[in-house]
């Protein structure tokens, strides 16, 4: 599990109990930790169906569970709900959707808040939920999908949903460990923690109407069911995310990663944070590998570790509006074992996201090694998609 001690930006379309990867204790009240050679078999856990339940804690808990969507024509389209609890006040939900059109760069940006939030609603279980404006129904997918969310919703007069989203068998749900990343010195009795549940791969069915408009919504993506278990500017200072999807290949690639404030680096408040990283590779619609990592500030991290998870920025330009230093590319690395008889994993991919002033929308390529356990001479392969990614400053970007 990760345990992180306490003393006392935007978004570019380009067309984690839980294991310490390489987290050291920071003191005799903390347990060890596991490194990066942590078995494959402890990077990958299987979803069971409780991880993806709505938990709905009070105190100061956001949980989101959202849908992102390429579609054929390159339209990006994603949802969300949010639950976000507020100490003793009453919960506030929201569901927001965004849909972007690269070719004719509209966006149709909506967020609402909603009423009558139930969950579950009758006849279902706490995967499933409703509220005047929407309803999402978790149920047993059919042929080559083992499991499916139907969304619909009715998010004012230009903009409703009708959403079919389906993982196959083969692209299994996967967690790092039990899911969760604690905060402070004590595990049994943290100050917060982090969860992330992905689908890494699923298929988009349906259509939306916009605008009175009906526009067919057929095409790929990813899950993701996450929690803060504490105040958002104490979680993270920054957050990498990348989500890469390829159609024809049936590849996908998936990583977030969040940097800790600096009240819980190695050494305690003011000695920096943490980064925890996490993601997932599919290939040929099958989920082949987990990666995980946890970097402390100054910490260089072994260019040849057999696990590796890793958002690295280049070519960082200050922002004048906000301060922050933007990066001009972003390298999304993916390392580890294989799971069950895939020989390792290496993946790359390079995001040019331009400039403040300059900022770009391109299509990368995903670069792939897959070497033979015995021989260990690897074998390239380029696959074409589109990659979705954010780098989101919060208060700081170093």
């Amino acid at each position: 599990m990760h345990v992180f001690g306490h003393d006392t930006l935007s978004n570019h379309h380009n067309d984690v109990l839980f294991i310490l990867f390489r987290c050291r204790p920071q003191g005799p009240e903390l347990p060890s930790g596991r490194n990066s050679k942590t078995p494959a078999g402890e990077l990958f856990s299987k979803l069971e169906p409780k991880d993806t339940e709505w938990t709905c804690a009070g105190g100061f808990v956001t949980e989101t569970q959202t849908w992102y969507n390429f579609l054929e024509d390159g339209t990006l389209i994603w949802c969300q709900i949010i639950h976000s609890a507020v100490g003793l006040w009453y919960p506030q939900i929201q569901f927001t959707c965004r849909v972007f059109n690269p070719a004719t760069k509209e966006t149709t940006w909506k967020s609402i808040n909603v009423t009558n939030f139930v969950t579950p609603p009758p006849g279902k279980d706490k995967r499933s939920s409703k509220a005047d404006q929407f309803t999402v129904t978790h149920g047993v997918g059919s042929g080559e999908f083992a499991e499916q969310y139907t969304i619909n919703a009715n998010l004012e007069n230009d903009l409703q949903l009708a959403l079919t989203i389906s993982r196959p068998s083969s692209a299994e749900g996967f967690k790092v460990g039990r899911g969760e990343s604690f905060f402070g010195p004590d595990v049994s009795k943290p100050e917060g923690y982090v969860v992330h549940r992905f689908w890494p791969r699923t298929k988009c069915a349906g259509h939306i109407i916009k605008s009175g408009q009906a526009i067919e919504a057929n095409g790929v993506g990813m899950f993701v069911h996450a929690i803060q278990g504490m105040r958002p500017n104490l979680v993270a200072a920054r957050w990498n995310f990348a989500n890469f999807q390829s159609k024809d290949e049936q590849v996908s690639a998936i990583q977030m990663e969040f940097t800790t404030i600096g009240a819980y680096g190695r050494e305690g408040a003011g000695s920096g944070g943490v980064s925890v990283n996490v993601g997932g590779v599919v290939v040929g619609g099958k989920l082949i590998a987990v990666t995980g990592e946890t970097a402390w500030t100054g910490e260089t991290l072994a260019a040849d570790a057999p696990v590796q998870s890793r958002a690295v920025h280049l070519g960082r330009v200050s922002d004048p509006e906000t301060g922050y230093k933007q990066p001009s590319q972003i390298v999304y690395t993916w390392q580890a074992p294989g799971i069950g008889n895939v020989a390792p994993v290496k993946a790359e991919i390079t995001s040019d996201v331009g400039t403040p002033d300059a900022p770009k929308v391109v299509e990368p390529e995903y670069t792939l090694g897959d070497g033979p356990r015995v021989a260990r001479a690897w074998w390239i392969q380029d696959y074409h998609g589109t990659l979705y990614n954010e780098a989101t400053f919060i208060s700081e970007s170093d």
